[in-house]
């Protein structure tokens, strides 16, 4: 395929030859911005270089402008700084905005009066803190793309339904989980909680649950959840014991089966010698490392013939662990 046949196209090909890409990712990156075509090698190698100069690395570069090379033909002075020097007011670490460009180029094509300040207004208006507000954009910068008064607002609405309307409650869950937004209603999110709901779950759990672990929200069922569901089942725990476990750990419907769920039940009841029921009462049990933290303070306890609940065993740092069972 023939990039163009114009002096500046072939100036282009050049430009990108120099940087290392290969002649497939040049004719993407000519198909995806036709103003390639036109551009001067100038602008382009100034674009460059600044981003060299704020702090990104030029082995990243490459990547970065093949997910979207509109950024070498943007203006600098007009686009580009105002952007980057905007994020950087938003950000409590250097490689912050470099590490959010880095994910989303794109956002460097958005305007900071059309895009950025209006989605600023967005979240303060859900009593997000300023100092969170930064931490939110630079996580997930592929928030600016989304359109307020459709999806951003489609997702309040929606978790506003679930009772969380109150004191900053959607503000808070959006402050934890930032890829929220970015899920689909009727696709993902309505799902999850319809499935969270026939297994037990009474509207004021989900709403405990969505605060503490929003996550869970964004899973599919079918893939993670309700397998996660039916080995809970099979390792002997009740519908209402379930629901236990998802309220004081719902992280444990979204774990491995393979890596974390079998691994400990496994050494709780065979190793360990207890009911898997003692979990119920201590569900952040499957919160802990298995070998830094349950096999070494289980074989420590093992070997002083020591007895106590999981909660005596593990809710709290080594220090304390030893100081209350006399092992210092």
């Amino acid at each position: 395929m023939k990039v163009s046949s114009s002096h500046n196209g072939s100036n282009m090909m050049w430009f990108f030859k120099d940087r290392g890409f290969d002649d497939n990712s040049i004719q993407g990156m000519f198909r995806k911005c036709k103003r390639l075509e036109n551009m001067h090698q100038e602008r382009a190698s100034e674009n460059w270089e600044y981003f060299k100069g704020i702090g990104i690395q030029e082995r990243k570069l490459p990547s970065i402008v093949s997910k979207c090379p509109k950024i070498l033909v943007l203006g600098l002075n007009e686009k580009i700084v105002p952007m980057v020097e905007c994020l950087k007011t938003l950000g409590t670490k250097p490689h912050e905005v470099t590490s959010a460009i880095t994910k989303f180029p794109h956002i460097l094509s958005h305007s900071v009066e059309e895009k950025l300040c209006p989605l600023l207004a967005f979240f303060q208006a859900l009593d997000i803190p300023e100092k969170q507000l930064g931490k939110i954009i630079l996580l997930n910068p592929r928030l600016i793309s989304y359109s307020i008064e459709t999806k951003l607002a489609e997702i309040v609405d929606f978790l506003a339904s679930l009772g969380l309307n109150k004191d900053g409650m959607i503000g808070k869950v959006i402050v934890k989980d930032p890829y929220i937004v970015g899920y689909s209603v009727d696709k993902r999110l309505r799902p999850t909680t319809q499935f969270l709901k026939s297994i037990g779950l009474s509207e004021p759990d989900l709403q405990a649950v969505t605060l503490n672990f929003p996550e869970i929200l964004s899973r599919d069922v079918n893939k993670v959840l309700q397998p996660n569901y039916a080995y809970l089942r099979k390792c002997g725990f009740q519908d209402q014991q379930i629901v236990s476990l998802v309220i004081g750990f719902p992280p444990i419907l979204i774990k491995s089966i393979k890596n974390s769920l079998e691994p400990r039940i496994k050494f709780l009841v065979e190793v360990m010698g207890r009911q898997v029921e003692e979990v119920v009462e201590y569900p952040c049990f499957f919160r802990h490392g298995l070998k830094r933290r349950l096999v070494s303070r289980h074989k420590l306890l093992k070997q002083r013939n020591l007895n106590c609940s999981l909660s005596e065993m593990l809710d709290c740092n080594q220090k304390k662990f030893l100081i209350k069972f006399s092992l210092l």
